[in-house]
């Protein structure tokens, strides 16, 4: 089989084979395709899409190009579950959501990623913890969330390597947005990893990758129909990101904001209702809980009880994190050296973000990449982001800007004044969680 008949296939528009996209898989997870054929193949997709048989197809390729971890749950004494999330700007709930839900009775084998495109990455965010291993060898992962409750790893090499390949190749080719690679992406990733049940996450807004509600309707359909062909139950919140998620944008910053939260020093809002309700409809989807009230309130009890920072530090100690790192963060997590509030030119009420710009501002501070083999600046971003509707000036500034050198703290500062919209009356409320689907 030739690779290029291929390409031109889906660039024309037909449906591949199984035989076909198991050609394709097998090159990604073997080396032999080499990058500039598979962004071709990559973009004929985003281009030309693909439907439900060949989703599924490449799904279960991707899934079997390594190797399928398997749990019992008498063994565990609890579900083997996870989130994912579609991306976005501050989006930090993963490292709330993993102890809340181990501390609640579930086990969870998180498989995370890196930055893509505008998105932070989960686990750019989480080795900001000097020592932390996020790419332990499968018995140290299969060990600490049978021990701790809960592991946020990267992939392996051995769990889905053809997905592996092509996540790196899309954050660098445009093609990130593509519906039936996403589906794939996610649930390749969590079938291998042995998960029972899937809560997603499906960003809408200025900082989605779906920036429409119809489009993330779409996807949400796609991965709760492609899961339930192959097993896995999923379920979907379509959560607000027309603004930064919590108070912080940026690796390290992000991870200061997750220690607040889980010690309880500081729970902004809205990143608190997303964490609690993916929490909830866990819990509910797995017998757990009876509804999703008794549910909300297990998970708050486990955040205020202390239970889940237990669990958190338990997890970075296990996976080679400093064992004091909860009471002692601001001494490991990276500072960068220089600071500045985001000023607006006048006065007002914070009225729109472009939430996409302010990640692309933090990927010009040096905290994201624009090539696959880019060193991150973990310690730059911004900090005391204010949510729409806030009155900013001189006294509340629109953000502080944290930067490792003068001209890209100028540049931030701009970049950030121009991603937001001030005007003189205060705009209505938004809502965190817009829907929540589920199979039918």
């Amino acid at each position: 089989m030739l690779f290029t008949d291929v390409i031109r296939k889906k660039r024309d528009g037909g449906k591949l084979s199984g035989e076909e996209i198991g050609f394709f898989v097998a090159g990604l997870a073997d080396g032999s395709l080499p990058a500039e054929q598979v962004s071709a193949l990559a973009m004929a997709i985003f281009l030309n899409s693909m439907d439900a048989e060949e989703a599924g197809a490449l799904t279960a390729a991707m899934t079997a190009s390594g190797v399928v971890l398997k749990w019992n749950r008498a063994v565990l004494g609890g579900p083997a579950v996870d989130k994912h999330s579609t991306g976005g700007v501050g989006d930090k709930a993963s490292f709330m959501l993993a102890p809340i839900l181990a501390a609640c009775g579930c086990f969870v084998p998180m498989v995370s990623g890196r930055g893509l495109g505008h998105s932070g990455g989960t686990l750019d965010k989480i080795e900001s913890i000097p020592g932390y291993n996020a790419a332990p060898d499968l018995e140290t992962f299969r060990k600490v969330v049978h021990e701790v409750g809960c592991a946020i790893i990267g992939q392996t090499a051995e769990m889905a390597p053809a997905d592996r390949r092509l996540y790196a190749i899309r954050d660098i080719t445009g093609t990130v947005e593509s519906i039936p690679l996403i589906t794939a992406s996610i649930l390749s990733k969590k079938i291998a990893a042995g998960n029972e049940a899937l809560v997603l996450d499906v960003k809408t807004g200025s900082g989605a990758f779906m920036e429409s509600l119809a489009d993330a309707r779409d996807l949400a359909r796609s991965i709760i129909a492609t899961g339930a062909a192959v097993g896995l139950k999923v379920h979907a919140l379509i959560t607000d990101m027309a603004q930064v998620l919590g108070e912080t944008a940026g690796n390290a910053l992000e991870m200061a904001e997750s220690v607040d939260y889980l010690l309880g020093r500081r729970r902004e809002p809205r990143l608190d209702d997303v964490t609690l309700a993916l929490a909830a409809e866990m819990l509910v989807m797995t017998g757990l809980a009876e509804d999703r009230d008794a549910a909300r309130g297990q998970a708050d009890k486990a955040v205020t009880s202390g239970r889940a920072a237990e669990v958190f530090g338990r997890m970075v100690a296990a996976l080679g994190g400093p064992a004091d790192f909860l009471e002692r963060s601001e001494d490991y997590l990276p500072v960068a050296p220089l600071m500045a509030p985001v000023v607006p030119a006048e006065p007002g009420y914070l009225t729109a973000v472009n939430a996409r710009a302010i990640g692309n501002a933090v990927i010009a501070l040096g905290g994201g990449r624009r090539r696959q083999d880019d060193v991150l600046d973990l310690a730059v971003g911004f900090s005391n982001v204010a949510p729409v509707g806030t009155f900013v000036g001189p006294e509340r500034p629109l953000a502080i800007a944290h930067a490792s050198s003068e001209d890209d703290l100028q540049r931030a500062l701009e970049n950030y004044c121009a991603a937001c919209r001030v005007g003189s009356a205060s705009p209505p409320a938004a809502p965190a969680i817009l829907e929540t689907l589920t199979a039918p």
